[in-house]
């Protein structure tokens, strides 16, 4: 005999409609249960980032200054001045002239290197290239602050650069001193010191590369420089993609090699956008510094979506 509990209305409920209820039921138990472990760090996401951002986004369009911290919400809505006020300021322009001339020269060095690095580790064995993997990947986890107090010292009129070329009878110039000179070695700095980062990232790119492919190309008779271009290249696309992306967020906000090197100057002529930036809140304008970091963001957000369009795969 089959037994059935009947409810209050006399039918028989569905077994397959109590399965999905209880089913139901218990996602729902499952989803309080995440939340509530994903409740700090959403707490604390909330209260150290997402206000932060919604607060400076809205300080860029008053005159928020330093003494306006007691009273926050007595300052003046001043809607696009802020905005209009940066990019009429001559500093500012000499600073997203110095940024531009930064990424425009440093991020297809970078990526150029890096790719070399990767093709000649490719293309050996051993464990010399494990060695060499570690060797050029060590100075992106060295602090970055200890990394441009030894370059400082390298390049110093009596440093270590310009030594090794007294030897060879080259007089060097004081490289962090002369408005010719202090942005490369900059540049220089910031390549030598992110190149590991892209080594590692096309040197996988490269690894994942088919390799009946690039054994067709060879039985075709294509030359090394052929199958770079017309097989290695095209399939390494998304990794350039994802590498130039990475790269260009940080050399778009350079900041502390030119606050421990050369604090700007000389001039202005290693001023980034950032360092711009930093200066106005030192300064007390937090409405001013708050329109120069969206500027920077806007940059960011443009020059991705350019790289996307450029290195995105065709298929």
């Amino acid at each position: 005999m089959t037994h059935a509990v009947v409810g209050a209305t006399g039918r028989v409920p569905a077994p397959g409609r109590a399965r999905a209820g209880g089913a139901s039921s218990r996602r729902r138990r499952q989803g309080w249960v995440a939340w509530g472990f994903a409740l700090p760090f959403v707490a604390v996401f909330a209260v150290f980032m997402v206000v932060p951002i919604v607060g400076s986004f809205a300080m860029s369009f008053t005159d928020f200054r330093s003494r306006d911290i007691r009273s926050p919400f007595a300052v003046n809505f001043v809607g696009l001045d802020q905005y209009l006020a940066v990019l009429g300021d001559p500093v500012f322009l000499t600073s997203l002239g110095v940024t531009a001339t930064f990424v425009i020269v440093g991020i297809p060095v970078t990526m150029a290197v890096a790719l070399a690095l990767a093709l000649a580790l490719n293309s050996s064995g051993g464990r010399i290239v494990s060695v060499l993997r570690v060797g050029f990947y060590a100075p992106v986890v060295t602090s970055i602050v200890a990394v441009a107090v030894v370059w400082r010292y390298i390049l110093q009129p009596e440093g270590l650069l310009n030594s090794a070329l007294a030897i060879i009878g080259i007089q060097g110039p004081d490289w962090l001193n002369d408005t010719r000179t202090a942005l490369p070695s900059l540049i220089a700095m910031a390549v030598w010191r992110n190149v590991g980062t892209l080594m590692v990232i096309f040197l996988a790119g490269l690894q994942a590369i088919p390799t009946d492919v690039k054994e067709a190309a060879l039985m075709d008779g294509a030359s090394s420089w052929r199958r770079l271009t017309s097989v290695t290249l095209p399939l390494l696309r998304p990794t350039l993609l994802l590498g130039a992306v990475l790269i260009s967020v940080g050399f778009l906000q350079f900041f502390e090699e030119a606050f421990v090197m050369t604090q700007g100057g000389p001039l202005n002529s290693t001023l980034s956008v950032a360092y711009y930036t930093f200066k106005q809140f030192g300064f007390g304008q937090y409405g001013t510094a708050s329109a120069a970091s969206y500027l920077l963001f806007l940059a960011i957000a443009l020059l991705s979506l350019l790289q996307f369009r450029l290195l995105r795969s065709k298929d």
